[in-house]
């Protein structure tokens, strides 16, 4: 059987391994810990440029959509003025009729 003396030192040395343990999984924890913020602050970095992406896009679409109306309503100016020019001829032949009559 050990002597008293011998268990203490294998408990002594023991207790120094597993402190040596503690120590270098604390020191780990603490580089998970810095990782894991950091990680943190990157995808909330890309959550932010992702939601301005978004607002683009929609200002784009709301801008092309104004633009078609524009267009659209271009279209729609020209067809008046035409229908107008069509009136206008046809009164000045009206007119023409009208003086022959007289």
């Amino acid at each position: 059987m050990p002597s008293v003396t011998a268990q203490l030192t294998n408990v002594v040395e023991k207790t120094h391994k597993l402190l040596d343990l503690c120590k270098s999984l604390q020191e780990e924890n603490d580089m998970l810990k810095l990782e894991l913020q950091s990680l943190r602050v990157a995808l909330d970095t890309s959550i932010d440029q992702n939601k301005q992406a978004e607002e683009k896009m929609k200002a784009f679409a709301v801008a092309r959509s104004l633009e078609e109306v524009k267009l659209e309503e271009a279209g729609i100016n020209e067809k008046i003025f035409d229908t107008k020019q069509k009136i206008n001829d046809f009164v000045r032949e009206i007119d023409k009729c009208i003086e022959l009559l007289k």
